[in-house]
Order: structure tokens, then sequence, then C-alpha cells
């Protein structure tokens, strides 16, 4: 770790902590903004050195302001911050590595939803939708047809494109939802049929985590004395899975849709009847590459990466794909006139 990185840790932590309202975790984050601090000044020992945070740090603050640091966890996991598992909300952490469940409102909290997901899956579905769109307006345009037949294509492309994904985010949803339903009906039968067995497994499971075998038991039959808990209970522990969050089919094809349909369209907008063909071919590339830079860096903030490095390398494979396309689709219309 350089003075810089240390510096850019304390910067953002206390960004962190001025975004959480949980006093516990807001203290937390101060304290390690204050480690980072004084690891900063190990690496330079002048109290006067300038420090200018970084571009994805700047970015990743203008989101604290906007997104619950729980929810922006893999995206600070990759800023090197630590100390983020103080969201799990555990106290009793085994050797194992493993968590030890206090009270009922702790079970299965290592099967819930880490956040960040939606914000990533975003970013990505937009890049589909550009990526795709563009090298379809790139061929179409590069077979020399009218205006009004590129845009006619761009239309179709990205209803095409996102409907396709909807469909595919639908069935993938559905079939694992009707799965994980499935699997907790048996459980639900067993639960009715073997408490007592469904009990011993739930101890077992305890145990092989470190707790005590008596204790174990004791514990799993004080979970499961709550029928209205007790299928929850199991459907956590057993099979990992959160019968509260099984997943919207429906909102997965709405979101998929959105995304990509916010990133085809944007190549399309020059060919609305307001330029030349030969215009709005140049606008096109021109948004749509600044649009792929700008889609790159946002990638940085999941992977870790210099922005700028991936901005650059996001616009080159999409310029790419493009010219390719172009050429193609020059070629095909040659032939076929």
């Amino acid at each position: 770790m350089s003075w810089f990185e240390e510096k850019q840790s304390a910067w953002l932590y206390r960004h962190a902590a001025q975004a959480e309202s949980n006093p516990r975790i807001k203290h937390l984050f101060i304290q390690l903004a204050e480690g980072a601090e004084e690891q900063a000044a190990i690496w330079n020992k002048d109290p006067n050195a300038a420090f200018t945070p970084g571009l994805r740090a700047r970015i990743v603050a203008g989101l604290l302001e906007m997104i619950s640091p729980r929810h922006l966890r893999p995206v600070l996991a990759a800023m090197k911050l630590r100390g983020l598992s103080c969201y799990d909300d555990f106290s009793n952490l085994r050797a194992t590595g493993h968590v030890m469940p206090t009270n009922l409102t702790d079970v299965g909290q290592s099967h819930r939803n880490l956040g960040g997901g939606n914000l990533r899956a975003a970013v990505f579905g937009v890049n589909d939708g550009l990526v795709s769109n563009t090298c379809l307006i790139m061929g179409v345009a590069g077979a020399s047809v009218g205006h009004q037949w590129v845009l006619t294509t761009g239309i179709a492309g990205l209803l095409a494109g996102a409907l396709s994904m909807a469909a595919g985010e639908y069935i993938s949803m559905r079939s694992q939802r009707e799965m994980y339903e499935y699997q907790i009906g048996l459980e639900r039968d067993e639960l009715a049929e073997y408490p007592e067995e469904e009990i011993e497994e739930l101890a077992l499971i305890y145990q092989a985590r470190g707790m005590e075998l008596s204790r174990a038991r004791e514990f799993a039959r004080e979970m499961m004395s709550d029928p209205e808990h007790a299928l929850n209970v199991l459907s956590r522990e057993e099979l990992g899975l959160n019968p509260d969050d099984l997943g919207s089919p429906w909102g997965a094809a709405g979101f998929s849709f959105a995304a990509f349909a916010i990133g085809a369209a944007i190549p399309l907008v020059p060919f609305l009847p307001y330029f030349s063909a030969a215009q709005s071919l140049i606008w096109s590339c021109v948004i749509a590459a600044i649009s792929l830079f700008g889609v790159g860096m946002a990638l940085s903030l999941f992977t870790g990466r210099g922005a700028f490095q991936s901005g650059l390398r996001m616009l080159l494979i999409g310029a790419g794909a493009g010219l390719a396309t172009y050429f193609i689709g020059h070629l095909v219309g040659a032939q076929l006139v």
C-alpha cells in the first residue's frame, strides 16, 4: 500500500461514515479512517503533502451520497475498504469462519443479498445494449442503405434485444424460483412429518459450526418452537434459501428490458430526423464512443482496475466490433447492389 492509497482509503472511510446512519458502524468507519491515516504517515513523513482523491474515489463518494454503504459493498470492497462484514451484524464468529446465530433474527443472515447486484446488473445491461445496437447500426450503415432503414433497423434491434433479454431473465428467474419453492415445499412436508428429526438435523448443523451438542440441541429446539418461523429457519440453514427473497421474475424481466433499452437507444438518437445520414452516423459514433468509455469507467467500480484504463479498454473493444461490422456490412451491401 502506498501513501496515496492509504490517504484515499481514509478519505472514503469518512464519506462512508457520513452516509451511515448506524452509530456503531459509523464509529467503525471513523476508526478505520484514523488507522489508514496512521498508515499513510508511515509512508510519508511530510504532514503538508497535498492529497487529491482519484476519479474512481470521487465517483464512489458521489454514489455514497445517494446509496447506503450497505448496498455498495461490492464497490467499496473493490476500493480496498475493509470492515464491511459489520453489515452481517454478528458478534459470535467461530474460528471455523462460520457464523453462529445467537437469536432468531440472526438465522440465515449469511444468505441474504449483500447489495450492489442491481447496480452491477444495470451497468452490464446498458453495456450489452450499447455495444450490440451500435454494431447493428454500423453494419447497416456500412451497407449504404437509406437513413430511414438505419433508424428502423436500430429500433428493431433495440426492441428485439431488450425483449430477448427480458424473456431470458423471466424464464431464468421463474425456473429458479420454482425450484426453490419446490425445495421449500419438501422441507415443509418433512417438518410436518418428522419434526424431531428436523430439530436434530438443525442441532448437528450448529454443532458443526462449533457449538457444544447439548447446547446446539437446546438452541435448535428453541428456534423451532414457533411454527411460524420453523420453516423459515430450516430453509435458511439447511437449504441456504431466504423464503422472503426468492426473486421476482417480472421484476428481473423489467429491469433487464430497461437497462438494455437505455444502452441500445444511445447510438440511435442522432438518427432521429435532425441530421443527414452522414452526420447521423458520425454523431452516433461519437456518442457511442463517449458512452463506451463511460461504461468502462463504471465497470471499474466493480473490478478495482483503474478507471481510465477500464474505459479505454471498453472503448477499444466496442470500436473494434463496430468497425468490423461496418466493413462487413459495406462488403455485403456492395455484393447485393
